[in-house]
């Protein structure tokens, strides 16, 4: 996956590395209980009407728990092989 040049500020150029490797409709449903277009968006920088958005100071909050959240799920996952 490629980033536009608009996207270059965005939460999504932050965590380009592991766009693909996240569920992120699954994040979005568990941690946000938002719908999976709203942190698509929310990742793109831009709400369904096109204009700029951003996450809030809480919401990078939870975002960074669910994603220290699935780390730690995944450690375990791998101990147990």
């Amino acid at each position: 996956m490629t980033l536009k040049e608009t996207q270059a500020g965005t939460m999504k150029a932050t965590l380009e590395d592991i766009l693909l490797a996240v569920s992120w409709a699954d994040i979005s449903r568990e941690y946000f209980g938002k719908s999976n277009s709203w942190l698509y968006h929310k990742l793109d920088g831009v709400d369904g009407n096109k204009k700029p958005t951003e996450f809030s100071e809480e919401e990078k909050y939870i975002l960074k728990g669910a994603l220290v959240d699935l780390s730690e799920r995944i450690r375990r996952a791998a101990d147990r092989i």
